[in-house]
């Protein structure tokens, strides 16, 4: 086992990547930009080192910073969570290179996977049903529009590197077409350092669907269900659950096998996450693969009662998958409301500042990750969530009701949260159905409007 972790992160996941360490018995290092210092990651790790300024790509985005701290600190192994370097791997072999283990996929797992464009072609070879798109990158607004008017309207344009919504844009004609591939180039080169953009058939009204998988140094690979990430705005998820509604025996089953078919023809290895999109006949196309451990991944921690970031830990270390994951079974439901500071009355505009009261809710089946108090200052560089407030009961409707409950204890003053509209979807008749899709926001929001007009 390591002796000392460096975590490549911020914000609630490094708190959380700390927080498995110490349990591990493991030292640990936090980076922190100069907007970071008051962070709790930086103050409740064992040692914390300053790699720059505030924007990301003078911090946190500094491969040669980052391993400077780690050698200086000498670590071990270097946790990326997710966002930022999670993905890179020109990463991963740096940190090869120095000796110092990478706690995620190797780089050559990431490179077949982490590129979407790439991941979608070892997903044909799997023989894993993929949505019709571009052979490759696409490099020209001319070659996008050839390969639209070939797969038909509406299609989306997507970033081959990173996540997170960033990079991606719909388009139903050749004017938003046009507008859309070079915004989503701009975007994934600001986010992620490549531009390079892909084209696949937008699926109408889908849910979204992905599948934890787990694989170690040993061979064996197996998923831990699905989650349901439908509920989500402009590609952004906002309340994600375990198990999904839509989703039966049968067709659990079949995507469960692709999956982990499909991370075995890389020899994957530690945690990762495969993308679905699911039509309202059943049928599924894969998407992507997140080469990286999940913002989402609690729901699955507590309806399968495992710890995920551990098990990275350990697998990363040589151990094989412990059997109370490799043989974990479905116990509970569980849903998550990204907590983020926007102001939903406002089109979701961010809403950084200082919080001058947090009150968190608490009780029986209630978990919150969060890297905030009261005094904490939300730094405008960063991507906005605040926490996630995770619900656990035995049912679906009682998870939902529990979620209602913690959301209207939650307190937080001084910035506009996500709260008031989450407790809404809470209450909305066709979420309490589970009859919704990745278009369930817009509709609400098309609805409000409305309301307000009248």
């Amino acid at each position: 086992m390591f002796n000392k972790i460096l975590i490549a992160n911020r914000g609630e996941i490094a708190l959380r990547i700390i927080r498995a360490c110490k349990e591990l018995g493991i030292a640990t290092v936090a980076i922190y930009s100069e907007a970071d210092v008051d962070s709790l990651h930086a103050q409740l790790a064992d040692e914390a080192v300053c790699v720059g300024k505030a924007p990301s790509a003078e911090s946190y985005l500094k491969i040669d910073r980052i391993i400077s701290a780690a050698e200086i600190t000498d670590v071990d192994a270097i946790h990326p969570g997710y966002g930022f370097l999670a993905e890179n791997p020109h990463f991963a072999d740096v940190c090869a290179s120095c000796n110092i283990k990478f706690i995620g996929p190797s780089a050559r797992s990431i490179r077949a996977m982490g590129d979407k464009n790439s991941a979608r072609e070892q997903a044909r070879k799997a023989g894993v049903p993929v949505t019709p798109g571009s052979d490759g990158t696409v490099d020209t607004e001319q070659q996008a529009l050839r390969i639209a008017k070939k797969i038909g309207y509406p299609v989306m344009i997507k970033a081959v590197a990173g996540g997170g919504g960033r990079g991606m844009r719909p388009a139903h004609n050749d004017g938003s077409l046009v507008q859309g591939f070079h915004a989503a180039r701009t975007e994934a080169e600001n986010a992620f350092g490549n531009s390079g953009v892909y084209i696949e058939k937008l699926i109408d009204r889908p849910h979204h669907i992905e599948f934890q998988v787990v694989g170690d140094s040993h061979g064996r690979i197996i998923h831990l269900g699905e989650r349901d990430c439908s509920i989500q705005r402009r590609n952004q998820k906002i309340v994600e659950e375990c198990p999904s509604p839509m989703v039966d025996d049968d067709l659990r089953q079949r995507m469960g096998d692709c999956s982990v078919k499909l991370a075995a023809s890389v020899g994957y290895e530690n945690a990762g996450t495969m993308e679905y999109l699911v039509d309202r006949n059943g049928n599924f196309y894969f998407m992507e693969m997140n080469t990286r451990i999940q913002v989402e991944h609690p729901v699955t921690e507590e309806v399968y009662g495992c710890d995920l970031v551990r098990e990275q830990i350990k697998v990363a270390s040589g151990e094989p998958l412990s059997e109370q994951v490799a043989n974990a079974r479905p116990r509970s439901h569980a849903i998550e409301c990204r907590i983020n500071a926007e102001d939903p009355d406002a089109n979701f505009q961010p809403s950084p500042g200082t919080i001058e009261l947090y009150y968190a809710p608490g009780g029986r089946g209630v978990r919150i990750d969060s890297h905030v108090y009261s005094g904490y200052t939300i730094p405008s560089y960063y991507d906005s969530m605040i926490s996630k407030l995770i619900c656990i009961s035995s049912t679906r409707p009682g998870a939902i009701r529990r979620m209602a409950r913690a959301l209207s204890e939650y307190l937080i003053t001084g910035i506009k949260t996500t709260i008031p509209f989450q407790a809404k979807i809470m209450e909305n008749a066709d979420f309490l159905r589970g009859n919704f899709d990745t278009g369930f926001v817009e509709k609400m929001i098309r609805m409000k409007q409305l309301e307000m007009k009248r």
